[in-house]
């Protein structure tokens, strides 16, 4: 058994899906590990990563506008150290997965034909994200 390891910086331009598919692709590819289990987990508390459609646009608008509705940006909530946003980011990071595990074979994350691997920023501002990324296997 072999294993990689590093991080991968995600610039967010603000809220939304932000696909990084090939960033983790590349770097699969370039670790020479053929088939394991890849772990990717997000240092942050306030985004999250998914596994969602990446062919419809409209899928992706509209999880950002359900998640809108379902955490909105208030002033509403005792914690609200850093804005308006900083408490919904938050609930919406607690919904979702800070980490995800995706099996790879030939030297691919096996992700379906319509998957794509998204960082989702739930602030209001651009930021740079650090994702873990950890690939055993032989």
């Amino acid at each position: 058994m072999r294993q990689a390891i590093d991080e991968l910086v995600v610039a967010t331009p603000g809220q939304g899906l932000h696909e990084f598919t090939r960033a983790v692709t590349g770097w699969v590819a370039q670790t020479g590990i053929a088939a394991g289990l890849l772990t990717l987990f997000v240092r942050h508390t306030s985004c999250s990563l998914l596994v969602q459609e990446n062919a419809a646009p409209a899928a992706r608008r509209d999880l950002e506008r359900w998640f809108a509705r379902l955490a909105p940006e208030s002033r509403d909530y005792e914690h609200d150290d850093e804005g308006p946003d900083d408490m919904p980011a938050h609930l919406r990071a607690a919904i979702t997965a800070t980490g995800l595990s995706i099996p790879v074979a030939d030297a691919r994350p096996m992700l379906g034909t319509w998957q794509g691997i998204y960082l989702f920023e739930h602030r209001t501002a651009p930021h740079r994200r650090q994702v873990a990324v950890h690939l055993i296997g032989k």
